[in-house]
């Protein structure tokens, strides 16, 4: 009977993980804009997205870079619709005097309009936000050691109108909102100057 319980159980992870998605980047050409993806931004500037070559890279050997300079640029996983389910992504925060940060979007109906939590090491902090006709407004923030030139992981659990934002496999925040109801795209976003890498983009719905 124990035997069956853990085969039940493995059947369920197996068939769980087999649900999600994950781009590493490692098939696009480099110095471009991934395939299926629109490198944009929300607000003024000129954002650059561009797969690049890292030897650091969690799997190598490109990542995606964003090496522009905007008030929050984002790029969108093209054929993502997602309602409830999760985005993860590994990013690595290297420069940037304004801003050090990397963040994940979803439920993006648009560039200005969507949820975003994002992780900064100029402040060590993970916050969460909705951006509403291109303004993005706090909602909840925690303090949490965010190292520039390593990799974290961040991930964000959206059920409803509750989400819950992890880094590094650790609880960041939960928060409430019923802004954005609907189905949309997930994807990665930074802000100002922040120079980020990205890999292993990971997506999953229920």
């Amino acid at each position: 009977m124990k035997t069956l319980k853990n085969t039940m159980i493995m059947s369920v992870l197996v068939a769980g993980s087999a649900l999600a998605d994950t781009v590493n980047f490692d098939d696009d050409k480099v110095g471009e804009a991934p395939a299926g993806w629109t490198a944009t931004k929300t607000g003024k500037g000129e954002a650059k997205w561009a797969v690049v070559a890292d030897e650091t890279a969690p799997s190598k050997p490109n990542v995606l870079k964003q090496s522009g300079e905007a008030t929050y640029p984002i790029c969108l996983k093209n054929d993502t619709s997602l309602k409830d389910g999760f985005v993860e992504v590994k990013f690595k925060p290297i420069v940037g005097k304004e801003d050090q940060a990397g963040g994940v979007v979803w439920r993006l109906k648009d560039a200005d309009n969507y949820y975003i939590a994002r992780a900064n090491a100029l402040e060590d902090n993970v916050t969460i936000y909705h951006t509403i006709n291109g303004r993005r407004t706090e909602k909840k923030r925690t303090s949490m050691k965010v190292a520039s030139n390593q990799w974290h992981t961040l991930r964000v659990e959206f059920q409803g109108n509750h989400f819950t934002v992890t880094l590094d496999g650790k609880k960041a925040l939960d928060w409430d909102d019923e802004t954005f109801k609907d189905a949309g795209k997930v994807g990665v976003w930074t802000k100002a100057d922040s120079v980020t890498l990205f890999d292993d983009f990971t997506y999953a719905g229920k």
